[in-house]
């Protein structure tokens, strides 16, 4: 923990955030030309600018089930229990989030309700009766996006630094200050400032590069484990397993991360000219690392972003990471979301492609989790599971993607579909 900040940081941080967000153009030239009375050369290049720009198209379209890509021959039943479960007695995640719509609340109280009570209705019928299916499109009205996937590593350790094992893991820094700048801007819904104090001034945490140097002298590690790729991956996807030498099996949990913008490593070899964009998935990563150990270290130090970490000792092995909502990930079924676009626990129907089999994916899931790199309209992110087979899915995930909200009749959309 740290102290409350004077009331001014929150100003320097709304400065910054403002600043970081803007980017002057240049200004285009244009051709000398005789201007109508009483319009200016300024006024002439709006008005044809106004004249290419299209306004952007809604977020949501309006569907039905019918119109939903293997609806009919789904497993409605576990897609349902799955839905409500999220507001259980045990956990209720959904209630413990303030933003929740009441609306999606009362739906899954209902599903709960229905599938414990004593008159049930078939799980697709209730589904029917109580929803809305709504398509997600692009600002130009495009269907079509990207689906990538993620999984939970499983990782060899240690708790001490010897032989291979020396590559450190990290818990939340001693001096890192994380600041949610909505407590006092609610404009800034979900944006953070992150940083140290050096004397009595708040600067930027340290990047990758100078944490690598310096950042062993000043923390204790959580663990260490053997391969500097597969540290760098563990963050990336901000969590999972290590087992340790005596056998014992212990869980990383997302814990925070540095303030520095994510850069994708894949995106940084394609434009160095070391892979293609069709090379650049996990296992063609790890084939270029291989061939050039002595460049790892500047690739990785390309990407800024530094997560931290904390042991998890709650959940039973048998359960997923917990994700960014507060709830056990489920293979197959949890998908990361842009939160700006949907609320988490929403139902979402996708139609995608398997990387591995080329077969159809259409499927409902639950947005349950998040991520620095999903950021859009028509955009998720896939969790396969645990392990290497996971790993080797996720990794290859790149896929074209549909996506349907699945949302309680009579609830107002989303705010950002508006």
């Amino acid at each position: 923990m740290f102290k409350p900040l004077p009331c001014w940081w929150a100003s320097v941080a709304l400065v910054t955030v403002i600043l970081s967000g803007c980017a002057s153009s240049p200004t285009p030239k244009t051709a000398d030309c005789v201007c109508p009375a009483g319009e200016t050369s300024a006024k002439i290049d709006k008005k044809a600018d106004s004249k290419d720009e299209k306004p952007a198209q809604p977020l949501f379209v309006k569907s039905d089930f019918s119109e939903l890509p293997g609806w009919s021959s789904s497993n409605h039943s576990k897609f349902l229990e799955a839905f409500a479960e999220q507001c259980s007695a045990n956990g209720n995640a959904l209630a413990k989030r303030k933003a929740t719509p009441s609306g999606l609340l009362d739906a899954c109280r209902k599903a709960r309700h229905n599938l414990t009570g004593n008159a049930l209705l078939p799980a697709q019928i209730w589904m029917e009766a109580n929803f809305d299916v709504w398509q997600l499109q692009q600002e130009d009205g495009k269907k079509e996006g990207l689906l990538t996937g993620y999984f939970e590593p499983m990782l060899k350790g240690s708790r001490k630094a010897q032989g291979a094992y020396n590559v450190p893991l990290f818990g939340v820094p001693s001096d890192l200050i994380s600041v949610k700048l909505d407590d006092v801007y609610p404009e800034l819904k979900g944006k953070r400032l992150r940083g140290r104090l050096q004397g009595d001034a708040l600067v930027p945490f340290f990047n990758r590069a100078e944490w690598e140097r310096l950042g062993p002298d000043r923390e204790k590690p959580v663990v260490w484990v053997n391969d500097k790729l597969d540290a760098f991956l563990l963050q990336v996807q901000g969590s999972g397993r290590i087992e340790l030498q005596d056998g014992n099996v212990i869980r990383l949990s997302y814990a925070d991360q540095n303030g520095h913008p994510y850069k994708s490593i894949g995106k940084v070899l394609v434009d160095r000219g070391e892979l293609t964009a069709a090379q650049a998935t996990i296992p063609g990563i790890r084939n270029w690392a291989k061939a050039n150990p002595g460049k790892l270290e500047d690739l990785l130090n390309a990407n800024p972003s530094v997560v931290f970490f904390k042991e998890n000792k709650v959940l039973r092995p048998q359960e997923g990471p917990v994700g960014a909502m507060g709830v056990p990930l489920t293979a197959g079924l949890s998908l990361a979301i842009d939160r700006e676009k949907i609320p988490y626990g929403s139902p979402i129907w996708i139609t995608s492609t398997d990387p591995l089999t080329n077969k159809p994916m259409t499927q409902g899931t639950l947005a349950q989790d998040t991520g620095g790199a999903i950021r859009g309209r028509v955009r998720a992110d896939y969790f396969w599971g645990t392990g290497a087979k996971a790993g080797e899915a996720a990794g290859l995930t790149r896929q074209p993607l549909k996506m349907w909200l699945i949302w309680p009749k009579g609830t107002p959309l989303p705010e950002s579909g508006s």
